[in-house]
Order: structure tokens, then sequence, then C-alpha cells
């Protein structure tokens, strides 16, 4: 693995590395690009199966971020950061104070919040090391119900766009992953009339929805030849490659994953085959803006009214693909790329 090819090769512009084995706190931090202003992504806390799986996963989060930001319209960088381990792990202070410490050492370069396998309770840790923490308690707290409803207008979007009316009543939509945001998206869809099957590996989060929202539950693997209207992705990435979509069956993929994709190349085959794809870094925005309102005390009405606007903002990105005679996904990084390139002609990189 050639390091400095990988970070040139996205344009990355640093990467920390950072180990305290009598902690158990092995980290990585990428900052990909802080044009539009200080970078900003959540910790991710994951068992990966080897260190150049953590480097290439914090890579593609931190790359992801800043075209997150730079869609939403909010003035933040792009970065990430993992820490390799065990989620399960009850002693947790340590590991992520070790972590709030790395975070620190970047002076304010770089942003962290919740992301998979971390909590606002492990924020509260890393607030003990450094101030460059957001969504923990007294501030916007769990970002997944801003996250939830931004995914929910995205997918009304899609239903806009495919089908000439945003209603979702009477659809059916296949959910995979019953995590928080899953769960609250779930919640939304419900209300509306929605028809509702859903998977995750935990049999608990199955069986609160089924109660709560009467939804159907099939097997994980089941969950991508289910004939659906619309496949919600809301569990981890790469859920769209050559084996599942050899049996997906649904007119729209609109969900909350990072990196639903496994190759842009995906992107093109969704396009070709008539399915809409709502590009994950859009849809998904919700929990960004979330905390980007923390940090300039916005109130949380105004947060839910701004991660609304991804209903517009996807109408926008169908409307340039069409044009333009390209997948969706080609679309959104367009528009990103064009906001970042706009912005450098008016401040320099945030230092």
């Amino acid at each position: 693995m050639n390091v400095f090819e990988l970070l040139s090769s996205k344009g990355h512009e640093q990467v920390v590395f950072w180990s305290e084995p009598e902690l158990g706190y092995r980290g990585i931090i990428a900052i990909h690009d802080s044009t539009l202003g200080p970078a900003l992504g959540g910790t991710r806390f994951w068992n990966y199966n080897s260190d150049e799986d953590a480097f290439i996963d914090v890579l593609r989060l931190a790359q992801g971020m800043t075209y997150k930001a730079a869609i939403a319209g909010v003035n933040l960088g792009g970065g990430k950061s993992v820490i390799i381990g065990d989620n399960r792990t009850r002693d947790r202070e340590m590991i992520f104070r070790a972590h709030g410490r790395a975070v620190e050492s970047l002076g304010g370069r770089y942003i962290t919040a919740e992301d998979v396998g971390t909590s606002v309770d492990d924020m509260e840790f890393v607030r003990m090391e450094t101030d460059s923490v957001v969504g923990v308690h007294g501030g916007s707290g769990d970002p997944s119900p801003v996250t939830a409803y931004g995914t929910y207008q995205g997918i009304r979007a899609c239903a806009e766009r495919k089908y000439g009316d945003a209603s979702l009543t009477g659809r059916h939509i296949t959910v995979q992953g019953l995590g928080n945001v899953g769960y609250h998206l779930c919640g939304f869809l419900a209300e509306e009339g929605a028809r509702l099957t859903v998977t995750d590996i935990d049999q608990g989060r199955i069986s609160r929805v089924e109660e709560e929202f009467g939804a159907q539950a099939v097997a994980p693997d089941d969950i991508y030849s289910a004939e659906a209207d619309i496949f919600a992705p809301c569990a981890l990435g790469a859920v769209i490659n050559d084996d599942t979509l050899k049996v997906l069956k649904v007119d729209i993929v609109a969900g909350a994953a990072n990196n639903q994709l496994a190759t842009t190349d995906h992107g093109r085959i969704l396009h070709e085959r008539k399915v809409l794809y709502a590009p994950d870094y859009v849809i998904n925005a919700g929990g960004l803006i979330n905390v980007y309102g923390e940090l300039h005390q916005w109130t949380a009405d105004r947060s839910k009214r701004k991660a609304g606007e991804i209903f517009g903002t996807l109408l926008r990105i169908f409307e340039q693909a069409e044009r333009e005679e390209i997948h969706t996904a080609e679309a959104a990084d367009q528009l990103a790329e064009d906001r970042i390139q706009k912005v450098r002609h008016l401040q320099r990189s945030y230092v």
C-alpha cells in the first residue's frame, strides 16, 4: 500500500495516526479538505479486519464528509476518524479521552462527533480533552432524528422525481438497518402510511419496529431481493454491489448509510437500469446539519428546517444528471466540487 499515493489521489490534506497501547487506543484521523471551514466528521469505532482496511475506510469517509458539507451549503470541511477495536467494550473512558487528545493535537482543524459504534456519552469523554467536539449533552445531542428526517424528505424527493408525486402513502419501502437513524426513519415513513419491510442483525430492533410501526421483517440477506418501490439502506456501506444488483427489484435506492455504492461504476449501472439513486452523502446530511447548528447555536427547529432542504437539493441533482446525461452520484459530485472551487476564490483553506 502506497500511503502517499492514496492521499494524493483523492486530495486529502492530512492523516494522523495515534496509538496509546496502555489505554487500548488505536485511532486514525483524516482531513480531506478544509477549504470551506474546519473539517467535521464523526468518530467510528469498529473492529476492522486490518489496519489497512481502517485506513482506506477513514479516507473514503472523510472525502464523503467534504462533499456532504459542500452540497448541504454549510461552511465546513470534511474529515473523519476511526478507532480500531471492539465497540462493545464497556471500559470506554480512557479510550475516548485518548481520542480527545488526538483530536486536540490538530488545533481546531478537525471537529468530531458520534458515528457508528459511538455515543453521546463517548463524546463527553472526548470533551474532557478537547473543545473540538459536538453532539454532546447540552448541545445538539443525538443527531439521528434530524438525519432520519432529512432522509425521509430525500425519499419524498425521489418519489416526486420517479412517480410525479412526493406522497409515500401506500408505497412499499424496504429498510435495511434499524439503529437510531433507521428506527426514526421508519417512524416518519409509517406516519405517512408507507408499507415497511425491514431487517437488522439485532432481533430486538426488529421486534420494536414490528410492534410500533407494523413492519414486516425478513432475513438480512433477503432484503435485497424483496420486491418493493424503494430500498432504504441504513446500515453499513457497499451494499450496492455486483451481487446485490443481480437481485435488486426496486425503482429507487435512497437511504441513510454512508458509501452505499461499492464502486462508482455501480452508480452507473443503477442509472442504466433506470433505478433512481439518491447520493448517500446528500440524503444523509441531516446529522451534519444538526451538529453545524450546534456550532452556531441554532434552535432544533432551524436545524430540522435546514435538513428539510435536502428535498430541493436532490431535485436539483436529478435535474443536473438529466441535463448532463450522467448518473446522479456524478451530478452530486459536480455540484459539491463547484461550490468548493468557487469558495477557493474567496478565502484560503482553514488554518
